[in-house]
């Protein structure tokens, strides 16, 4: 039987650089995997690229990651954010997107397992970080997901 693979996801909006980093050390997450199109935007100042890497090895000792391939497109996610899109359209044109690259072969369930998947959408529900974990679920078929 295959050793089952833990992977955490998490949304920083909503969340003080307190209970960010809290929830990510009491959860035992060994890795950040940064999933956003860009991780260099002013939304909230601790999730900067730099600030964030620096953060993480710091307070938690965890790693970061930024894998573009695991981000939505420019185009699929204006259509979503600034058209008012349609989540069910959304969704179905970032799976396809995710088949399309391959993610599965890509990222490693050694990269995985410990990981977090993180982005800023506060909650799971409508967001790609949830589509990603559920994806390398059905690819891998051994993933404990929890969203923090």
């Amino acid at each position: 039987m295959e050793e089952q693979i833990e992977l955490f996801t998490i949304g920083f909006t909503q969340k003080n650089a307190q209970k960010f980093f809290e929830t990510l050390k009491k959860s035992g997450v060994q890795r950040v995997i940064d999933t956003r199109l860009n991780n260099i935007s002013q939304l909230a100042g601790f999730t900067k690229k730099t600030d964030l890497e620096y953060f993480l090895k710091i307070i938690g000792n965890i790693e970061y990651v930024h894998i573009l391939d695991l981000a939505p497109t420019k185009d699929i996610l204006d259509e979503y954010k600034k058209n008012k899109g349609d989540w069910g359209v959304y969704e179905k044109k970032f799976l396809q997107l995710l088949a399309n690259r391959k993610i599965e072969k890509k990222v490693s369930p050694l990269l995985i397992d410990g990981a977090c998947l993180l982005c800023s959408e506060p909650t799971p529900h409508n967001c790609h970080r949830r589509l990603v974990a559920e994806y390398l679920n059905e690819k891998w078929g051994n993933i404990k997901i929890c969203h923090l």
